[in-house]
């Protein structure tokens, strides 16, 4: 569930996440996809790959092709061919092993693109070669065999010469054509195809064939050109995205070091400042309350009193100060016990009670009773509740009202509500307020301004807890000010065991106890 800006903890002090980090890796996918885009599937750099594809599949495929001759001699022999197959079946065999061989080598070989040149052109030529071999077989005539059964046999075995070529050389522009367009040619010639009508039916499906099988070897080698391309674009995203990482990466940990030493040096700073500050407000209080004698001058009464005060204001500045930099620092140590979470606040109460008459300020409270121990740390829950109550004080009109709640959440938790009636806070400036010294727009027109710490250090401590802080306030209506610790920190009660012998006493003491029950209420 998504929590407002209220809600999660103040994006200095403890949540680090920061949207922009994204923002470079998204913008370098895009600029990736456009340049990819405008290259197309055409890039000049594939060239190379193509003919490495290429070498692999004749690699791979020249036993399949040099199985067809062999069993094309073979099956020759038996329709009757003369012998001199058997010799066109081992010359054909060896050039065709030499052809794989050949690409065995460029693989071997290193890839450039002033070598692809060269070597296209030796493969085209041994596909000439190849075509060569294939019109001897053309040429070749049976004295046993029919028109018809010796046609039928070239063609057949033609067609699967084709086939395999188209399905193995693909990846070779024009291989299909270059090695079987001289072939056809010479089937034509030796079968009188151009006055027979069937071996000129015969020559025109072998063409149509031709043709049939170079424009699927095209469609495969754009197939193959294209999955280059898609898998150049992962690499090239991959790569930008890894770039994009690294950055990222080196950001945040350069944002947090220099975080770290902010915080390091305020707190170094404060307590070097706190020193001679003390000194300035002590004889400043001597001076305003004339403890060494009478002063002659009443301005100079007042002054004592000016330098106290400011003194005072920047001791408190330096304080929260302190307090920031050593929960940004990490420094910021919970020491957990039992309270009673009424008392706490009862006593923060006491503590504002002076500057609230002083603006007749009316302090209402309302504690439910028999609440449960709560395990906190006392001076940070202290500081939780003096904080708000400082701060509703301060913001709330002469002759206004501030009530003050304490009592279970409905998760069975416990809560610290304080509620004034001041100007309130506009709601998109509760973010602002939120955040290290942001102060809003009517805290900047008060008279009594305040460092713009205190909301944040309530929120980061009560992060600490694994609480929540919440904000809410209306403009002109007042402003409520919700600390919401979790279910988990409520304790259980012991049961109050009535004075019996010492026995039973420690049998009592050795029994499990168990958890009140929680009322559920709102907060």
């Amino acid at each position: 569930m998504n929590k407002s800006p209220s809600e999660l903890p103040d994006k200095i002090i403890v949540d680090r996440r920061k949207s922009y980090r994204n923002s470079d890796v998204r913008n370098a996918v895009r600029r990736t996809r456009d340049r990819l885009a405008e290259q197309g599937i055409s890039d000049p750099e594939f060239d190379v790959d193509l003919l490495r594809l290429y070498a692999r599949t004749v690699q791979s495929g020249t036993l399949a092709i040099v199985l067809v001759i062999v069993m094309t001699g073979f099956f020759g022999m038996m329709f009757g061919f003369p012998g001199v197959i058997l010799l066109w079946a081992a010359f054909s065999s060896m050039f065709y092993v030499g052809h794989g061989l050949l690409a065995r080598r460029y693989l071997a070989q290193k890839r450039t693109h002033q070598t692809r040149r060269r070597w296209t052109l030796t493969f085209a030529a041994v596909h000439i070669l190849l075509g060569a071999c294939w019109a001897w077989f053309a040429f070749l005539g049976c004295a046993t065999c029919t028109g018809t059964e010796i046609l039928m046999f070239k063609a057949i075995v033609m067609l699967i010469a084709m086939a395999a070529s188209a399905t193995i050389n693909y990846n070779l522009r024009g291989s299909v054509g270059i090695e079987f367009g001289l072939p056809i040619v010479a089937f034509a010639i030796a079968e009188n195809g151009l006055f027979q009508p069937s071996a000129m039916a015969a020559s025109a499906g072998l063409l149509a064939t031709l043709l049939f099988f170079s424009f699927i070897a095209i469609r495969l080698r754009r197939a193959s050109l294209a999955a280059l391309s898609y898998r150049s674009e992962n690499n090239a995203l991959i790569a930008e995205l890894e770039m994009a990482r690294s950055i990222s990466e080196e950001a945040r940990r350069r944002a947090e070091d220099a975080n770290l030493a902010k915080s390091r040096f305020l707190a170094s700073m404060s307590h070097e400042l706190r020193t001679p500050l003390n000194a300035i407000l002590g004889f400043s209080e001597i001076m305003a309350k004339e403890v060494l004698g009478p002063m002659d001058n009443e301005n100079y009464r007042s002054y004592a009193n000016d330098i106290n005060q400011s003194g005072q204001h920047l001791l408190n500045l330096i304080n929260e100060i302190l307090d920031l930099s050593r929960i940004e620092a990490g420094k910021q140590e919970l020491i957990e016990e039992p309270l009673r979470l009424a008392e706490v606040v009862e006593e923060c109460i006491g503590l504002v009670k002076m500057k609230a008459n002083q603006k007749s300020i009316r302090i209402d409270h309302a504690f439910e009773a028999n609440m449960p121990r709560l395990l906190a740390d006392e001076r940070s829950v202290r500081q939780v509740a003096l904080n708000l109550l400082s701060n509703a004080v301060k913001f709330t009109p002469s002759g206004g009202n501030i009530q003050v709640k304490t009592g279970w959440t409905a998760s069975g938790g416990q809560y610290i509500s304080v509620k004034d009636n001041g100007p309130g806070i506009p709601e998109d400036e509760i973010p602002v307020v939120l955040a290290a010294f942001g102060q809003g727009s009517i805290a900047i027109k008060s008279a009594e301004q305040g460092t713009g710490l205190g909301l944040p250090i309530v929120q980061a401590l009560m992060a600490m807890h694994d609480g929540v802080f919440k904000l809410k306030s209306k403009l002109r209506e007042g402003t409520e000010a919700l600390a919401v610790f979790p279910a988990e920190r409520v304790m259980g009660e012991l049961p109050a065991a009535p004075v019996s012998s010492p026995a039973k006493a420690s049998q009592r003491a050795r029994q499990p106890s168990r958890p009140k029950a929680a009322a559920v209420g709102g907060a």
